[in-house]
């Protein structure tokens, strides 16, 4: 059946070389995660406010080392983004990653985390930031999406301070381990 538009991003796009790194504000880098990092997610899911707002936890290194070979994949099979954020020692302090991508129109979900000593100095925001602007940049995306649960205020702010426009409230969207969640839907555009 033939397409009445072009993909805005042809299959291979990114796959066609590797996953650039990300210098972002105030030394911190987004790289691709490495399986060296296994213990460090680990740790970071140890973190009770990492179990809330997530659905799933780690419990050995193993099964991260299984997560991080997974977003390796992500890349090379063009269905998701996934950077490790560290620091100029190469400190695990967060990850951002882009998932549900859609090339024909430029779409993906961006999403993040902050191991609990990167906490409030804005590590996310400046990750989150750089990512956007690689993908709505180089990578040539068009619209990317943030959701978070409307109980998160702390993500509303990395929203907010990452040039992401809240369009709205979806109801009930998100099963967490306490029930449902409405969430709020930011975008940015490129």
């Amino acid at each position: 059946m033939p397409a009445l538009v072009a993909p805005l991003m042809p299959v291979g796009c990114l796959a066609a070389s590797a996953q650039p790194s990300l210098a972002a504000e105030g030394g911190l880098l987004l790289r691709p995660w490495l399986l060296k990092d296994a213990a460090g997610v680990v740790t970071a899911f140890q973190d009770p406010a990492i179990q809330r707002w997530h659905l799933r936890r780690a419990d050995s290194e193993e099964e991260a080392a299984e997560w991080i070979t997974q977003w390796q994949r992500g890349w090379r099979d063009e269905t998701g983004v996934h950077w490790a954020v560290v620091d100029e020692h190469d400190k695990l302090l967060g990850r951002v990653s882009l998932s549900s991508l859609i090339l024909m129109g430029g779409q993906a979900e961006i999403s993040y985390w902050t191991a609990p000593t990167a906490r409030g100095v804005g590590v996310c925001s400046r990750a989150v930031t750089a990512a956007t602007d690689w993908a709505l940049g180089e990578a040539g995306f068009h619209r990317l999406e943030l959701g978070h649960s409307v109980t998160n205020p702390a993500s509303c702010r990395i929203a907010k301070r990452a040039g992401f426009m809240q369009e709205g409230v979806r109801r009930a969207a998100l099963l967490h381990a306490d029930g449902w969640h409405d969430m709020h839907l930011h975008a940015c555009l490129r």
